[in-house]
């Protein structure tokens, strides 16, 4: 148990001696301003170079993605009816679709899914 220890503590300070040293080798202290800025042929800027980005349009991709893993989590539910205890099965299956209809219940509520306000 002690040799276990030893060696893990020997293992954190090494991986931290390797972050500090990374770390303070990694650091820029040259700033350019042609660096820094954005690229336009040469020219400097003529407006900034971020756009404005639609908070309700990465809402409505974030549930998106939500949903497309909640599918992909049931898809292979489906052959698994064969191996299954079918009161299980459907006590699982429709605890996960009330809970997927329960989030889309609340996000509705809270707006996220009208184009129209935002």
């Amino acid at each position: 148990m002690k040799t276990l220890i030893f060696l893990l503590s020997i293992i954190f300070l090494i991986s931290m001696l390797l972050i500090v040293i990374l770390n303070m080798c990694s650091k820029k202290t040259f700033i350019d301003r042609e660096k820094s800025s954005p690229f336009e042929c040469g020219f400097d800027p003529k407006s900034s170079a971020r756009l404005s980005f639609s908070l309700h349009f990465f809402l409505i991709a974030i549930i998106f993605l939500i949903f497309d893993v909640e599918i992909t989590l049931l898809l292979p539910m489906i052959p698994s009816i064969m191996i299954s205890n079918m009161y299980s099965y459907l006590f699982i299956i429709n605890f996960f679709l009330f809970m997927l209809l329960m989030g889309l219940y609340h996000e509705w509520n809270q707006g996220a899914l009208n184009w129209i306000n935002q």
